[in-house]
């Protein structure tokens, strides 16, 4: 068992819900940004904690390696910046020319979303998708292959 990480810094939201980060030295940086340098091939690891200005004030390298409050101050200023539902289940689509409307399941419960183009579903790896609606949300397909039958039938369509 490792002992636990000794931080130089420690993390806290002000009144107003914005990212304080106390740094050793005394110094608090207002307005703080949790960063993730991977966000889907290694979403808890290799994050970055920025200045208002940009400037990196500090890394870590696990999400595991802080304690147990820090951790949660850390997931909470990661959800509250990042939004990118996961697609679980691909319900129909109106049409199978584009644009089109799409009825799906995702992580963060059903919604429907209109498909512009095919150009807006973009392959990250052999099974990750990214698929972009009219608005501009990013919509994430994590492992294609784990996907129902009809899913990947609809899918294969546009793909």
């Amino acid at each position: 068992m490792s002992a636990p990480l000794t931080l130089a810094f420690t993390l806290s939201f002000d009144p107003f819900g914005k990212l304080v980060v106390t740094m050793a030295d005394g110094s608090q940086h207002l307005g703080a940004v949790v960063v993730r340098a991977f966000p889907i091939a290694t979403p808890d690891q290799a994050i970055s904690i920025l200045s208002a200005e940009g400037k990196e004030l500090a890394w870590i390298e696990r999400l595991s390696d802080l304690p147990e409050d820090q951790r949660a101050v850390v997931s909470q200023a990661l959800q509250s910046r990042e939004f990118m539902p996961e697609i679980l289940r691909l319900d129909g689509v109106n049409s199978f020319s584009t644009p089109s409307v799409w009825r799906v399941q995702t992580s963060r419960g059903p919604t429907e979303f209109v498909l512009k183009g095919e150009e807006d579903i973009r392959r990250l790896s052999t099974n990750t998708l990214i698929v972009a609606d009219a608005h501009g949300v990013q919509f994430l397909i994590r492992d294609l292959p784990a996907l129902d039958r009809h899913t990947r039938k609809l899918l294969d369509r546009f793909l």
